[in-house]
């Protein structure tokens, strides 16, 4: 009798169902909402209206920035904090941060970190958690690269998206800086001049899923000005766009302080809420501007309304008391050592990794012993203990044999060991959110410190030459990278034996190294910036500019405009085992394909998969990218064991932008490429569309 063939296990690579599970925003009976908010504005008088359009104090009480609120209404404030990477109130889980959670590919685990963070404003009294940060990475260079997902759009709104609705469980979210923030120097005054097409194309796409697949409760504002006009004041942004195009009811805040920089502009282009206090938006300011015809009540009836929806939508007035024992529980805990396991990238591995207990094992470098988390500016979080990587290795058992060396220990003794493990990188002093008013000199150690972003994209000099002597030595060389973005490492990665991208990772940062080195969890990280072996690969980068102009490309896009290839690509991370792909198959639905793909893990230890689709429109009439991602998913194999992976791409996935008809499909010949990083696309499946069917070729 012949044995019945098994089919693979299959997985969704998105499931919405299980993303979304909890999000109030998407529960809300918008109808009864606004008829209730429209009972209680015809009560209001004009300064209580105005009221709830701005903060009510500059620096915060307890961590929170209050906004409007009126007891005698029964109106609750809201009660903002920021808080991409945790919590920054008190003491808070501090995660990976965000660019970490981006090479982990894994949609469900961001939600997870929303749902905890979220959890633990809510402990703390808040209710609007100023997150995720959504801003491109357009240039590895950028200071606040740390604090965003990706360089890519459709990576980048899934695991935004993911974030929003786990903590739209507890609390409202504001997706930010609305938009083309992605200079930080000069983005008080810069403009980042763009066309309508890659405005919606490459800019916007991460936005408008938060807002109307998320239902996203707020948006925060740029600083920045978009082609000449601050973004605080910009009616295509704030109204056009946001409200008329994507349907958003929820409000806009400022940015702090120089978020705004008008009264009547900002407040008829749509901008609701000045944070953190009244400036543009003082008594004396809208006075005049109410007298001078420059606004009128309606307007300020319409952004009170705005302001007012989300605390009848959340029903802030009563808020559910969480116990302040979840902030820094164990689950939390547990939650961000598995995050930073799982976002670490290994980028090369001759024969070295996993380590053995047995091995005697040297740490170097002064990084080893530092707690480093990120920089020091609105996304800082303070935990009651953060594990160095020196820490996690010393406590992960008994048996080790390990020494610490300083950066400016003598070295001679290295021949000795088996291994090597040098730990170098970058801190605040090297990029970070640059705040004028509070930089002091790089050498204090205190609260804040410069931040800002990066001239070039190499390591210091003194981290440079200290892997190039202990790579002198006879023992195996392996290099951890912390960081927030890319890092330059061909000046001498030739001349280690593994090297390893472990970010920024967290308050539970040293007890996941030391599981990922000694191969108890598969390195399972894959890039979400690609690494160029030179900047010179790059753009032009000046971080002084005033004028940016933004176009299609950047990232693997320009990469593979300009004919180049990145170190390690976009989408690239080695494993301890290997895998194959294979099957890729197309199935037309009524709006879009079902893909699917068997990864097979041919190697003898269990490992993470993560199969990426591409799509490119080799012979369009218009200009395109040569390819870009369409959807993604991670897969933990046993050895010998396939899996299937479901991809759903929607044709309007497909569409581009056209500047007099919007969003086009456009009859051509549709190529779909699955592989395992941007660079290495193994499968193809090319369709054709000729503007009413669709054809496989």
């Amino acid at each position: 009798m012949l044995e019945s063939i098994k089919p693979n296990r299959a997985v969704k690579a998105f499931d919405r169902d299980q993303i979304h599970a909890g999000n109030i925003g998407l529960s809300v009976d918008h109808e009864a909402v606004q008829v209730e908010v429209d009972r209680l504005l015809s009560s209001m008088t004009l300064a209580q209206k105005i009221n709830e359009m701005r903060g009510l104090q500059a620096m915060p009480i307890d961590g929170l920035y209050y906004a409007g609120g009126d007891e005698t209404l029964g109106i609750p404030p809201y009660k903002m904090v920021d808080g991409p990477r945790g919590a920054r109130t008190g003491v808070a889980t501090a995660f990976p941060v965000a660019m970490a959670r981006g090479a982990t590919f894994d949609t469900e685990l961001e939600r997870r970190v929303g749902l905890a963070i979220g959890l633990e404003v809510a402990a703390r009294g808040g209710n609007v958690l100023l997150a995720p940060t959504i801003n491109l990475l357009r240039h590895p260079g950028w200071g606040r690269a740390q604090e965003t997902y990706s360089e890519d759009p459709c990576h980048m709104g899934a695991l935004s998206v993911a974030f929003v609705s786990g903590a739209q469980n507890h609390v409202l979210t504001s997706p930010k800086h609305f938009a083309l923030n992605n200079l930080e120097l000069t983005r008080f005054e810069m403009s980042s001049n763009v066309d309508v097409r890659t405005l919606h194309e490459v800019y916007l796409p991460h936005f408008k899923r938060c807002v109307v697949e998320g239902a996203a409760a707020s948006v925060m504002s740029a600083y920045n000005k978009m082609n000449g006009v601050y973004c605080g004041e910009h009616p295509e942004l704030l109204t056009d766009i946001l409200r008329d195009d994507w349907g958003f009811s929820g409000f806009v805040e400022s940015d702090w302080f120089l978020g705004t920089r008008s009264t009547a502009p900002a407040i008829n282009a749509g901008m609701d809420i000045e944070m953190p206090a009244p400036y543009r938006y003082s008594d004396e300011k809208l006075e005049e501007a109410l007298a001078n015809g420059e606004i009128d009540e309606e307007v300020i009836t319409r952004n009170a309304s705005r302001a007012l929806y989300q605390k009848l939508a959340y029903n802030l007035a009563v808020p559910v008391e969480v116990d302040e024992s979840i902030v820094e529980c164990e689950a939390h805990i547990e939650l961000a050592r598995e995050v930073a396991e799982k976002s670490f990238v290994l980028l090369k591995n001759e024969d070295v990794l996993p380590l053995a207990t047995s091995q005697k094992i040297a740490v170097i470098g002064d990084l080893a012993a530092i707690a480093n988390l990120g920089d020091r500016g609105s996304s800082m979080v303070t935990s009651t203990e953060v594990t160095t990587p020196l820490t996690g290795l010393q406590t992960y058992s008994n048996e080790l044999e390990l020494t610490f060396f300083e950066s400016n220990a003598d070295l001679s003794s290295l021949g000795e060991f088996d291994v090597a493990l040098v730990v170098a990188g970058l801190t605040y002093r090297e990029e970070g959110e640059f705040i004028p008013t509070q930089q002091q000199e790089a050498e204090d150690d205190s609260e804040f410190a410069r931040g800002g972003d990066r001239m070039d994209l190499r390591l210091p000099v003194e981290q440079e030459a200290l892997i190039k002597q202990v790579a002198q030595h006879q023992c195996k060389t392996v290099v951890l990278l912390e960081g927030g973005s890319a890092v330059e490492v061909s000046p001498w990665s030739d001349e280690v034996d593994a090297l390893m991208m472990i970010w920024y990772p967290g308050r539970e940062g040293g007890h996941a190294l030391a599981r990922v080195l000694f191969g108890d969890v598969d390195a399972s990280g894959r890039l979400p910036v690609s690494f160029p072996r030179s900047i010179t690969q790059l753009m032009d980068w000046d971080i002084n500019a005033l004028d940016v102009p933004h176009d299609l490309f950047h990232g693997y896009r320009y990469l593979d405009r300009a004919g180049e290839r990145a170190q390690f690509p976009f989408g690239f991370g080695l494993s301890y085992t290997q895998f194959s792909m294979d099957g890729l198959q197309a199935e037309r639905t009524d709006d879009g394909f079902l893909f699917n793909v068997s990864v097979t893990n041919t190697g003898a230890r269990p490992g993470v998969a993560v199969p990426q689709l591409y799509a490119g429109c080799p012979d369009s009439r218009v200009l395109r990218v040569k390819k870009e991602l369409k959807g993604f998913g991670r897969l933990t194999i046993e050895p010998g064991e396939s899996v299937d992976l479901e991809i759903e791409v929607l044709d309007a996935d497909l569409h581009y932008f056209d500047p007099d008809d919007g969003w086009t499909l456009e009859p051509c010949l549709y190529q779909f490429h699955a592989g395992f990083s941007a660079d290495e696309l193994i499968l193809d499946s090319p369709w054709q569309f000729d503007g009413e069917d669709w054809e496989p070729q």
